[in-house]
């Protein structure tokens, strides 16, 4: 009779301390996508932002099957996204800032 508490409690005891690591690693999951972008990356993830709505616009459209004005402005958002973003930013930096754009526009910010 012994031996079978003693094997609840312990079972008890290692189920609450999985549901503790589980719930502060879901918790320290869900606070990193909240960490500080620089100047830098707070420009490039606008340009990424915006690019991303264009695109998904006209999800095959080869650029000269465009609206000349929505032509000239992906291919804006393409050239700034190489140049100011992808040739200076670390490329941990890019993906992060990848990853952002989706779930960004996804939720509505």
């Amino acid at each position: 009779m012994f031996l079978l508490l003693a094997s609840i409690l312990f079972l008890t005891i290692g189920v609450a301390v999985v549901a503790a690591l589980l719930g502060s690693s879901f918790f320290q999951f869900m606070s990193t996508d909240v960490e500080e972008l620089s100047p830098l990356e707070k420009k490039c993830q606008q340009i990424a932002n915006e690019g991303y709505k264009m695109h998904v616009i006209y999800p095959a459209a080869n650029p000269e099957d465009l609206p000349e004005s929505d032509m000239k402005r992906i291919l804006y958002l393409d050239d700034m996204w190489m140049k100011e973003c992808v040739a200076v930013l670390p490329a941990d930096s890019i993906i992060k800032i990848a990853n952002n754009v989706e779930r960004d526009i996804t939720y509505g910010e």
